[in-house]
């Protein structure tokens, strides 16, 4: 039996508190495969929603700390709120501001693993779809599911676990 070798997987979470309780489920589980995880939650980022005029005021200071912490994990695994059809709002305007700031913003995701994970509900699928398709235009090897879950049902573990296995049988290539 050969133990896996620990791999940082950054879980990501874009808003509220059933949101977040996913990404700390989803660090959980990869906790117990031998990965280490850790959670972001978007909301903490001092990170303005990027405007043609807020590019005039400079660059935010919580711009660097999100690219670093971007930057630094491997893997992520991106949960997102039903509601939301896009990358969670602070991925897109971060990826505003590093185009604007003349970096490689699509180095960030180019060849990275990443497993999207979304509640069932009216907009679940569609959520999914939307989102896959931004991150592999950006470069990124994507897997995902629509969990089923609801306050009287919440997503199973087994689930979970299944998508951190398939997060990490995705093979890290460089560009």
């Amino acid at each position: 039996m050969t133990i896996p070798t620990p791999t940082n997987v950054l879980v990501i979470a874009a808003s509220n508190g059933h949101n977040l309780q996913l990404a700390e489920r989803f660090a959980a589980a990869a906790g117990q495969q031998g990965h280490s995880a850790a959670v972001l939650d978007l909301t903490t980022i001092d990170l303005p929603l990027f405007t043609p005029r807020a590019q005039v005021a400079g660059t935010p200071p919580g711009l660097a700390t999100l690219e670093a912490q971007l930057a630094a994990a491997p893997r992520w695994v991106i949960c997102s709120p039903e509601y939301n059809g896009s990358i969670p709002p602070v991925l897109t305007s971060a990826i505003a501001w590093l185009s604007v700031q003349g970096s490689d913003f699509r180095a960030l995701f180019n060849c990275r693993p990443v497993v999207l994970a979304t509640h069932s509900g009216g907009a679940g699928y569609g959520v999914l779809t939307a989102m896959r398709l931004q991150l592999a235009h950006l470069g990124a090897h994507v897997v995902g599911r629509q969990l089923s879950s609801n306050s009287d049902h919440p997503a199973q573990d087994d689930s979970i676990a299944d998508l951190i296995t398939q997060l990490h049988q995705l093979h890290i290539t460089q560009p």
